[in-house]
């Protein structure tokens, strides 16, 4: 009798026609239908209070300024401390600067449960509060929870369904990533992603509904109603790839990377807060002496569906509305993307790829000719018949108050992108940015929004 292998084929082929069908799915899934969703949502908003108070720091319970170093954290010694980071580098138009910086070196769990119902895939989805929404309430992942949270370092309550993510072998795993979180407000910050599919009969909270992905990319096209952490997530689900051609063979993309990454000399270190050039700490907030950027502030927030109903905490608030876009174009019939090779001062690899913008205007206004953010103006100047997509998503809401940006894809021709694009951007295919963004600290945060709006069907190039 010949025993049996123990071998298993290395990829599941199945599992990307799986989610193909789920993403084709829309108007209605098993348990709600899209036309419904609204009305589902606003009833989680009235079932639970929510408040969110701007306090001055003095008011922050268990937060306070180091006597030292004039770092900001909790008395813990957990969740996240507000520090200072300098960054010098000899690329790029500033080649110094300093700045405050979130530093949270816990790995979170950002995980999405799956489940198929009549043939189709489902995925589990939460209506979340989160301080910093300005619509407090958005669709998250099924759990979105720090290590303090998860291990109840806070003494809430339970993490609801964490036990899919953090048990081997309770389900199947389609997807588990590292990915790195804003580079230009996190130090080196790194969260869980995951996709898990249960076979598990899963009793339903009333606070989570279940939804395809086509069902979800429908949802991505209203403004603020599906969250960041949801889109990274899905921006890692191994969807249908595009064919086999592309304008740089993959050998070549993964070398033009490899060679931006190891360009720039680039020196990012933690400083003390105190210390940091530029920024001053008043009562209520630190800001940048040219109102720029964003600036550190505090809340008090009461919530009445989450682990601990009430707390306070700082934010970072941007000051202005963040323009993100994907330039695009059809090379030899082949959809491509103009990805940027971009240096964030919060980056474990100093570099990732970003959409082709990824600016918030008003920091720029002073910026002309060759000093100005290369196809910003394109974008913002885009005949409309050219915009593919044009909504406003969230940023993080656990850390960053009213940070939304402008998510876009706009089509360009020659005279506008050309196929030799400036030195630091490369044309990938969806299918190159997928590939990448299956592996650790390749795709930043802001590009994996824009590929989680292909993998859902929100946009079709």
């Amino acid at each position: 009798m010949t025993a049996p292998s123990l071998l298993r084929p290395r990829h599941d082929e199945a599992i990307a026609t799986r989610l193909a069908r789920s993403a084709a799915t829309v108007g209605a899934g098993a348990t709600l239908r899209t036309a419904d969703f609204e009305d589902w949502l606003e009833g989680r908003r009235r079932a639970h209070h929510f408040e969110v108070r701007r306090i001055p720091f003095a008011e922050l319970d268990g937060w306070s300024f180091h006597p030292g170093t004039g770092n900001l954290g909790h008395r813990s010694g957990r969740f996240f401390t507000v520090e200072g980071l300098s960054v010098h580098t000899d690329g790029g138009p500033y080649p110094h600067w300093q700045q405050p910086i979130i530093r949270q070196p816990e790995v979170g769990i950002l995980g999405i449960l799956a489940k198929e119902f009549d043939g189709v895939l489902h995925f589990l989805m939460q209506a979340k509060m989160e301080p910093g929404n300005r619509n407090l309430l958005q669709l998250s992942p099924t759990v979105q929870a720090t290590r303090s949270n998860y291990t109840k370092v806070h003494r809430g309550a339970d993490v609801k369904y964490v036990e899919h993510f953090t048990t081997p072998g309770r389900g199947r795993v389609l997807a588990d990533v590292l990915q790195s979180e804003h580079g230009a407000w996190f130090f080196r910050k790194a969260n869980r992603n995951m996709l898990v599919e249960t076979e598990e009969e899963v009793p339903l909270d009333e606070d989570f509904c279940w939804l395809t992905l086509g069902q979800i990319g429908e949802l991505l096209t209203r403004d603020n109603v599906v969250n960041m952490d949801a889109r990274t997530v899905l921006a890692c689900a191994p969807v249908p790839t595009d064919g086999p051609e592309a304008l740089l063979p993959d050998t070549d993309l993964r070398s033009w990377f490899t060679a931006r990454r190891s360009e720039p000399e680039v020196r990012a270190e933690r400083v003390p807060l105190a210390e940091v050039a530029d920024w001053t700490r008043g009562a209520r907030s630190i800001d940048h002496v040219k109102g720029r950027y964003f600036r550190v502030m505090a809340v008090a927030v009461e919530a009445g569906n989450r682990e601990v109903r009430g707390w306070s905490q700082p934010l970072f608030e941007p000051t202005g509305t963040g323009t993100t876009a994907f330039v695009t174009r059809r090379i030899g019939g082949v959809p491509h993307l103009l990805a940027h090779a971009k240096l964030e001062g919060g980056f474990l690899d100093r570099i990732e790829l970003a959409p082709t913008v990824q600016y918030t205007a008003s920091n720029h206004t002073d910026r002309t000719g060759p000093d100005r953010p290369p196809f910003l103006d394109l974008v913002l100047s885009a005949d409309p018949a050219r915009v593919r997509y044009d909504t406003v998503h969230s940023e993080e809401g656990g850390r960053f108050l009213n940070a939304e940006s402008r998510y876009l894809f706009v089509d360009a021709d020659e005279s506008q992108a050309p196929l030799e694009p400036p030195p630091g951007y490369a044309w990938v295919t969806p299918g190159q940015l997928r590939g990448l963004a299956g592996h650790s600290h390749y795709v930043n945060v802001q590009a994996r929004t824009l590929l989680s709006l292909l993998n859902t069907g929100a946009v079709r190039l």
